[in-house]
């Protein structure tokens, strides 16, 4: 009969830990990505994070391009298109992300435009994204892998983008030229109709009533949001938040509430959409950014990069139920359904 010696054991005993500790730090991946999915994108990390909204736990984490800072998902949950902002709004490319695979399958160029930051799903299956840097929006076909579409807005520092459903009217936050640029299709001469319009100081922010009547516009530079009629394209009011830095702003599906985000307080004001009144004011930890509202309105997730981690809000109660962690300073988030 074969006898174990005491140092025999001990190397078993070293291999099984070892073997657990591997298991352990490679569990993060492993798991098969959800539907629904939390899409996450950790800026300082280049990376995104794919959660779990059910558990709030991080099921795989894909590297990206230099400084991620917006993200989408198409309409068939395949593919999130991440815009890698670069450090001084000098990035040059997208990361699509297989996201069934987990892994990042396409490292697009988008050069000569630069900057890219906001970007959403169009109804074609295609994703539209602004070039901050350039001054222009832009699109990428995923199915063939192509930047085009190039639209000039004019104004400086196109950030964030707003479309209606069938995609023919675009609306940007210009932050650097103090106004949100209007741009509509015209199917007789196919061609672009632009209309610059005077918002607040430094527009960032932007969000459309999911009626689509009106957009909200966010302005960090003064404290207030700009209401826009969609139909006429001219301020029908303002409102004046007193917020430090307004950064995102988002509708909830009934149309009903509109949060924003204050960057520098790191606070959320809930606001009522008809009356134009703040409801409720939250302070949510450090640098309060990207909003995420759920499509059946039940919870909003709220990134807090300052803190490495996402507010948990309750909106029927307008409570934040936990915060948990993803990475290194988030803010970008999507949601797969």
């Amino acid at each position: 009969m074969a006898l174990y010696s005491r140092t025999g054991y001990l190397g078993m005993a070293m291999i099984v830990i070892v073997g657990a500790i591997v298991l352990a730090g490679n569990c993060v991946g492993q798991e098969k990505t959800p539907r629904p999915a939390l899409v996450v994108l950790n800026k300082s990390g280049n990376e995104l994070a794919i959660v779990d909204p059910g558990t709030l736990q991080v099921v795989a984490r894909v590297p990206t391009g230099p400084v991620p800072h917006e993200v989408a998902v198409g309409s068939d949950g395949k593919f999130a298109v991440t815009t890698n902002y670069g450090e001084r709004s000098d990035g040059t490319t997208l990361s699509v992300i297989d996201l069934d695979a987990q892994k990042e399958v396409h490292r697009v160029d988008i050069s000569p435009l630069k900057g890219p930051h906001g970007i959403l799903a169009t109804p074609d299956g295609k994703f539209r994204f602004t070039a901050e840097g350039s001054n222009a929006i832009a699109s990428y076909d995923a199915t063939k892998n192509e930047v085009g579409g190039e639209l000039p807005t004019s104004q400086n520092g196109t950030h964030m983008l707003v479309q209606t459903k069938d995609g023919r009217r675009i609306f940007t936050a210009n932050i650097a030229s103090n106004s949100v640029t209007a741009l509509e299709f015209e199917p007789t001469t196919k061609t672009w109709k632009t209309t610059q319009i005077a918002a607040g100081k430094g527009p960032e922010g932007i969000a459309m009533s999911p009626d689509e009547s009106v957009v909200w516009a966010a302005n960090s530079g003064d404290g207030t949001v700009s209401i826009i009629d969609v139909g006429s394209k001219k301020v029908m009011g303002t409102i004046d938040l007193r917020t430090k830095r307004s950064n995102r702003v988002a509708f909830t599906p009934d149309g009903k509430l509109v949060l924003v985000s204050d960057l520098a307080a790191g606070d959320l004001v809930i606001v009522e959409a008809d009356s134009r009144k703040e409801v409720k004011r939250l302070h949510l930890g450090k640098n309060a950014e990207g909003i995420l509202i759920v499509p059946d309105g039940s919870r909003a997730f709220v990134a807090l990069s300052g803190d490495d981690k996402v507010g948990v809000l309750d909106l029927k109660t307008l409570e934040v139920v936990t915060t948990f962690g993803t990475g290194k300073d988030p803010d970008g988030l999507a949601w797969r359904k």
